[in-house]
């Protein structure tokens, strides 16, 4: 019996002690405090026990942002480059010497500019019925860079620089 005793006692105090090593916020209150039970954790003691994590925490979250920063770029860039790879031969022998000159002249080179009256738009200012009957769809200027140099090029091919009287 007396055996039994000392057998639950300890068995008491090693639950004790695992869960004071496992939860040390409840091991017993030191001081005045002693007769009072568990000890209670503050907010403020919370966020000093979490600080050194923080910083550890806000690296990792840097390096998520810059890892899916660098995906979106390399797919964007995947996007230019398939739009290059289709249009990257210019119809009827056109120079792109000749079609950067045309664009240099109509709009600076930008393919995204629209003209003050919203009739010519792109890189090389097509007006929407030019631009379909090449086989554009939709506004010009919406369409990839390799795009319009491609569509110039058949124009240019088919008609020479007359669709581009004063830069042509």
């Amino acid at each position: 019996m007396i055996l039994r005793r000392l057998l639950t006692k300890r068995t008491y105090l090693l639950i004790f002690l695992v869960v004071a090593l496992v939860f040390p916020a409840a091991a017993p209150a030191s001081g005045a405090d002693a007769g009072a039970g568990f000890a209670a954790v503050g907010v403020g003691e919370a966020r000093v026990a979490l600080a050194p994590l923080q910083r550890p925490v806000d690296h990792f979250e840097q390096m998520i942002r810059d890892a899916a920063k660098q995906i979106r770029a390399n797919q964007l860039q995947a996007v230019r480059i398939r739009q290059r790879e289709k249009f990257a031969t210019l119809p009827g022998g056109v120079s792109i010497e000749t079609l950067e000159s045309i664009a240099s002249c109509e709009s600076g080179g930008d393919p995204r500019i629209v003209s003050s009256d919203g009739s010519y738009s792109g890189k090389y200012q097509f007006d929407h019925g030019t631009w379909e009957s090449v086989g554009g769809h939709g506004d010009p200027a919406a369409a990839p860079e390799a795009e319009q140099d491609y569509r110039a090029a058949l124009l240019y091919s088919r008609s020479g620089s007359s669709p581009w009287p004063v830069c042509g």
